[in-house]
Parts: structure tokens; C-alpha cells; sequence
């Protein structure tokens, strides 16, 4: 087989300009593996790169394949790869911010740090919608290192980056805050194991406060609330933001910036993600899955908001 199918475009724009393309069979090299991909999903930084967001570097070229995350079946291995083998199936978190392109396409070549096992009883599909928001999350509380018993506050928590912290943070003796809209988000975020759930919105901040007169020792910021959100933090607290912070600090407030593209290569934490997820403590949300011709479809869906869980493609 010289040539594969992936969901791609030429030129940047809205989401009529995706297609599915044709592009060559790639090879993997030392330490690398190539992955019969199953499932990718669709996530919001997709949109972004489609729209021209970033600058990308002179060797990236067209046809530009995006996507972040990815699972499937491990069909070829490079030189000097171990453990893995041919048949293992795999997640792994991948730029489109390289030559190749990204996790939207049949086939991907990945470097062998960047994977994991799916654990029994995950689908593919299911264990797609992981990698890179799970990342995102472990991250960010790595960054944060709160020890047990701290308040963390997050906005955006019926989202997937949202979700995730409630469950990983509550795992690690955190004691989360969370927002939502009244009715099915609320009762959404409270099934996710949330300690307090608070409107949604720029009232957030007061609410908080209603609840921690002094603050919250820390807020991860997923709805990219920005200073509306600085108050509910307590003096020198910390805020953790998943996009550039648009505003200045206050009463000592460190404000840090979560980038998961400088940890697509750490295979083993992923792995400790998916153990988590087999054992039930994070759970894996499908909003729709939809062949890749319909590409174009899931972006304008991500993008006209209200989304719940991943949009997946398949394969």
C-alpha cells in the first residue's frame, strides 16, 4: 500500500476547506513504530491550526493533517524499539505541527516515548478521547503541586480538561470546585465527583468567594475566564491557564501556562492516565462518533459549542 486516507486541507480557512487526501504510507524509523489508527479526535486546538493559529516551521508543508490524539493498533515496528511489538494496541498524543501531519489519518508513525497501552476492556474509540486532555490535566497538577486538602477551582468543567481535573484532582485529595449551568451540566459535574458546584460565567469568582471568604489556593482556568477569574484565588495563590493569560496579575498570584506540546513524549505518565482509566477513576466521554468524511461536520459542531465529551473519527 503506497497511499492512505486522511482528513486534511491545503489552505487555511473555515471548516469547508477540510477533505479526506490522499498522502503517502509513512515508514517508521529507529524507535519508532507505525500505528493503524482506529480513532482520532476532534479536539479545539484542531480548530485553531485549521484556521492558521499557529506558525508552523518551514519543513511543515501541505496537505496539513490535523489532530492531537489518537488510538489503534501498532502494525509496523522501526529498529531499535522495545517493548513494543506488532498487534499491541496504543494511545498516543502527536503534534500535526510536523512533517506527516497529525493523528488524523489511517495510518501514523509515532516514536515509541509517546505511547501507551489501552488497557482491557477500553475501546479504541474510547480510549482516543485521553491522551491529550488527560495530559493537559496531569500536567497542570504537576505544575501546581498542591498537597491534599488544597481548594482548586475550575472553569469549564463540564469540558473534557474540566472533567478530568475534578476526577484526578479529587483522586489526589484535592478539594474541587467546580462551574456549570443549572440543570443536565450541573447534575453532569456532580457525577464526576465534584465537591461544590457554582454558576458558571463571570460570577464565578463571587461565588467562590461566597464559599472560600479567603480563596482558593489555586484555579485551573479551562473556559479561559482570564482576570474575571483572579479573585476567587486567595493571596498568592496560583492560577494555571490552558491559553495565554490576557490581563495582569494580582495580590501575588502566580500565573502559569499549561503547554501539552512540550509533553507529547512521556509515554509512562500517559500510561499511568490509561491505568486510571481501565480502574474507573477517570471516565472516557464519546459525544458522536463519525466516519473521517465527516470532518468538516465535527468542527463546526466543536465550534458552535455546547459539545459534551469528544467528537471521534474513525478509520
Amino acid at each position: 500500500m503506497s497511499d492512505i486516507r486522511a482528513c486534511g486541507f491545503t489552505e487555511f480557512g473555515d471548516a469547508s476547506v477540510l477533505r479526506v487526501l490522499t498522502v503517502p504510507m509513512p515508514e517508521p524509523g529507529p524507535g519508532q513504530v507505525r500505528v493503524r489508527v482506529a480513532a482520532a479526535t476532534v479536539n479545539p486546538t484542531d480548530l485553531g491550526f485549521r484556521q492558521g493559529g499557529r506558525r508552523l516551521p518551514d519543513e511543515v508543508a501541505a496537505p496539513y493533517v490535523p489532530g492531537m490524539e489518537l488510538a489503534g493498533v501498532i502494525d509496523a515496528v522501526g529498529p531499535s524499539v522495545s517493548p513494543w511489538q506488532a498487534g499491541d494496541r496504543v494511545i498516543a498524543a502527536v503534534s500535526p505541527a510536523e512533517p506527516g501531519g497529525g493523528a488524523q489519518a489511517e495510518y501514523r508513525v509515532v516514536d515509541a516515548d509517546q505511547l501507551a497501552r489501552v488497557p482491557d476492556g477500553i475501546t479504541l474509540e474510547a480510549a482516543a478521547t485521553l491522551p491529550m486532555n488527560g495530559m493537559t490535566v496531569r500536567t497542570a497538577l504537576d505544575m501546581l503541586a498542591l498537597p491534599p486538602g488544597s481548594t482548586l477551582a475550575v472553569t469549564g468543567s463540564a469540558g473534557a480538561v474540566g472533567q478530568y481535573a475534578i476526577q484526578l484532582g479529587t483522586y489526589e485529595g484535592l478539594t474541587v470546585i467546580d462551574d456549570a449551568a443549572p440543570g443536565p451540566d450541573e447534575e453532569l459535574v456532580l457525577s464526576f465527583g465534584a465537591r461544590h458546584v457554582v454558576p458558571r460565567g463571570p460570577g464565578m469568582a463571587a461565588a467562590v468567594r461566597a464559599l472560600y471568604p479567603s480563596g482558593v489556593d489555586a484555579v485551573l482556568d479551562a473556559a479561559l475566564l482570564g482576570p474575571a477569574i483572579l479573585p476567587a484565588v486567595r493571596d498568592g495563590g496560583q492560577l494555571l491557564a490552558v491559553r495565554p493569560f490576557q490581563g495582569e496579575t494580582e495580590r501575588g498570584i502566580a500565573i502559569s501556562l499549561v503547554l501539552v506540546g512540550q509533553h507529547l513524549h512521556e509515554g509512562d505518565r500517559l500510561a499511568s492516565l490509561a491505568e486510571l482509566a481501565g480502574n474507573g477513576v477517570l471516565t472516557l466521554r464519546i459525544a458522536e462518533l463519525l466516519p473521517a468524511e465527516r470532518a468538516a461536520e465535527a468542527h463546526q459542531r466543536l465550534a458552535a459549542g455546547g459539545v459534551r465529551g469528544r467528537l471521534v473519527l474513525r478509520f
